[in-house]
């Protein structure tokens, strides 16, 4: 078994597991450390706990919960396996509720509403979406606790104190955009567990945290490379992103041309606003 960490934050961290072992691998029992979702994104396995045995393909969901043994079989399944898994705080999962309905399955079937927000949550993990992966990941966990209890969480009504919380929590995440920040630190400067800190952020100013904060590096971003006449990796690494690539590749996305071309448009190249021009009306 492989594992990657992907996000490690204070209440929730996500892992990718990729697992090669076929039917002649002999099985061994393992046990669950902390509240768990584990999306399998690719191929198959089984999973022998609280005496059942199910089989998952890909698209299916294996529940985790702080004690419980199961044991990843693989008689009938030959190709492996690669999941995406969400582990949770014990304080994270309380929040969600103490139902023992809630983590008392062990799995659960490929079901629309769970995966196409496991397959957000890995374009977050492959950095081709600007939510955040730990955004992606409560999100999903959030879906699986309304599917399991049945009951869709109603969003409260916004008092002036909510919309004060969401504008502050904004300001605050523009001011340290250069640094590194995630759904935990800008929950704490509002004093709402993340969970309910994502969606009051969300339902006021219609975007994520995460989303808010690489809009405000890109904003800083393209007012650099307008102004100023430093290399764009350090313009890259001036407004808060870790590494060029991931500069490019979301700049690109706003703004739906590369850093260096959108300079030369800044600095007056009239061919190259012309072809922006030419295919906004005839493309």
């Amino acid at each position: 078994m492989q594992a990657t960490t992907l996000f490690e934050g204070e209440s929730l961290s996500v892992y990718g597991y990729r697992c090669s072992a076929g039917p002649a691998d002999r099985p061994f029992a393992e046990v669950h450390r902390r509240h768990s979702l584990s999306y399998v994104r690719r191929g198959s396995f089984g999973c022998r706990t609280l005496g059942a045995e199910h089989e998952l393909v890909a698209g299916a969901v294996m529940v985790g919960r702080p004690g419980r043994e199961y044991t990843a079989t693989h008689e009938h399944h030959g190709c492996g396996d690669e999941c995406l898994s969400v582990k949770l705080s014990p304080a994270l999962a309380d929040s969600f509720g103490k139902d023992e309905t809630l983590w008392g399955v062990a799995c659960m079937p490929p079901l629309p509403e769970l995966m196409v927000l496991g397959e957000l949550a890995q374009a977050a993990a492959e950095g081709g979406t600007d939510i955040g992966l730990d955004e992606a990941g409560l999100l999903f966990a959030a879906r699986f606790v309304e599917v399991v209890s049945g009951r869709k969480r109603r969003p409260p009504a916004m008092r002036p104190r909510d919309r004060r919380r969401a504008v502050e929590a904004a300001l605050w995440i523009e001011a340290h955009a250069r640094e590194p920040v995630d759904l935990d630190d800008a929950a704490g400067e509002t004093g709402l567990s993340p969970f309910h800190f994502l969606r009051l952020f969300r339902r006021v100013l219609g975007v994520t945290p995460h989303q808010y904060l690489v809009r405000s590096r890109l904003r800083r971003a393209a007012r650099l490379l307008a102004e100023d006449a430093h290399a764009i990796t350090e313009i890259a690494y001036e407004v808060g992103f870790a590494d060029l690539s991931n500069f490019v590749r979301s700049f690109h996305r706003a703004a739906g041309v590369s850093p260096r071309r959108f300079r030369k448009a800044a600095k007056g190249d009239r061919k190259f606003l012309q072809e922006r021009i030419d295919a906004a009306f005839l493309g």
